[in-house]
């Protein structure tokens, strides 16, 4: 990715975690362009709300971001549109559809007979993705992804508009970097291609490295890899193996050398017959496919299905009741929303709008409402916006153990039903 001398900026994540560090501190150092912080809170939901803020009056070229801030960013230029009336939105939609096709995944940009919409392209992008980009900032060129997996909806929507993200995957142990999109190689969905100097495998349970394409975990070696953990031989023993890093990572690598991340081998779904699954694309599609649903986490631990927690989008349901001529705090409104909900997940089932996307044996079975979100201040989330994982299925574990009930069943149950009143009107 180019740097140029006079391009600011701006790094809202936490300057003393690796990514943020090495790639944005030492970026900047290197070439001597400029950096703006972000401007703190009382707490980190002040913290967050300053960044709209911050990014017009620094107006960056480029930022770093995760797909949790992403989202909102999605959720917010959207919000901005509708308000503006019912043609703004259709024209919105309109521009988006033209370019989704037109920009394919990146890769294949306007080939074929596609290469016929660049002039409509291009007149969407004049009429309406300038004014939002104008919203942000006005100089934005691109964004530089990382810290979790990102749904290739997400990646879409910001190219479409003039603002690509061009996603990465590391780790601390390596430095960060292992794989990274750019401006001249761009492949969206993926994680991008290896550095020089670096080598990737993919290998089985067993170590063994498998064939082009075939999903595994993945093994680094270079000399960004670290030697090991401090005063922790075990743990380094455990991890570094004839120099190679074991990163604990599931993926593959395509022909044309791009990497794709699937997710952590210690998140994995685990079915009651020991088939394991990632759930990190089905849980960011739930989110970005949706416009009502904020968070979404999935559940199987050697159990007969897979279970869901969602928090939905508040003022999403609230305009959908509002539409319907509902009131929040009816019974009907309730029931209506978790209907909604019930529907959105639905289309991931046989003969869905995405029923072809995932394997059905992953889709949830049952969904429990969440009243409350992951959020740092709840500890369920870290100070990169990562849901934790572990914190969530101890925090939630009463839950999840409801969701095993022939009760739960029905997404219109007393759970959700309290939680979906204290959400929409507490």
């Amino acid at each position: 990715l180019s740097v140029p001398e006079h391009y600011k900026m701006f790094l809202f994540l936490p300057w003393d975690h690796s990514f943020a560090h090495t790639c944005g501190l030492f970026t900047v150092m290197a070439v001597g362009a400029s950096i703006a912080a972000l401007e703190m809170g009382k707490s980190s939901i002040e913290t967050t709300k300053n960044i709209g803020k911050n990014i017009k009056e620094v107006k960056p070229d480029l930022m770093f971001s995760v797909p949790t801030i992403s989202k909102n960013f999605r959720n917010n230029i959207e919000a901005g549109v509708r308000a503006k009336g019912k043609f703004t939105w259709k024209l919105f939609q309109s521009g988006l559809n033209i370019a989704y096709r037109y920009n394919g995944i990146a890769w294949d940009k306007g080939k074929g007979l596609n290469a016929l919409l660049k002039p409509i392209y291009y007149l969407f992008d004049a009429v309406v993705f300038k004014k939002v980009r104008d919203g942000l900032g006005g100089n934005m060129q691109y964004f530089f992804g990382g810290g979790a997996l990102l749904d290739i909806e997400l990646q879409r929507f910001f190219y479409a508009i003039g603002i690509p993200i061009y996603q990465g995957y590391g780790l601390t142990e390596a430095s960060p970097i292992i794989s990274a999109n750019g401006e001249n190689a761009y492949k969206m969905g993926s994680s991008g291609l290896i550095p020089e100097n670096m080598e990737v495998k993919i290998c089985n349970d067993e170590g063994i490295e498998l064939p082009m394409g075939e999903k595994g975990e993945i093994v680094v070696r270079g000399e960004n890899v670290m030697k090991g953990y401090w005063k922790n031989e075990e743990a380094t023993a455990d991890t570094i193996k004839d120099d190679w890093l074991f990163t604990g990572d599931m993926g593959y690598m395509d022909p044309d050398g791009f990497l794709y991340v699937l997710g952590r081998y210690k998140s994995l779904l685990i079915a009651d017959d020991g088939e394991k699954y990632s759930p990190e694309g089905i849980e960011e599609s739930f989110i970005d496919q949706s416009e009502y649903i904020n968070q979404a986490l999935l559940h199987n631990n050697q159990d007969p299905y897979t279970v869901a927690l969602v928090h939905p989008l508040k003022d999403a349901l609230k305009r959908y009741l509002k539409d319907k001529g509902l009131a929040t705090d009816s019974d009907e409104g309730i029931e209506a929303c978790l209907a909604l909900l019930d529907n959105e997940v639905r289309e991931y089932r046989k003969n869905g709008k995405y029923g072809d996307m995932f394997p059905q044996r992953w889709i949830p079975a049952n969904m429990g409402i969440l009243a409350e979100g992951f959020t740092i201040e709840n500890k369920l989330m870290n100070p990169t916006y990562k849901v934790v994982r572990p914190k969530v299925e101890e925090h939630y574990k009463e839950l999840f153990e409801f969701l095993y009930t022939p009760e739960s069943k029905k997404v219109i149950n007393p759970r959700n039903v309290e939680a979906m009143k204290q959400l929409l009107n507490g």
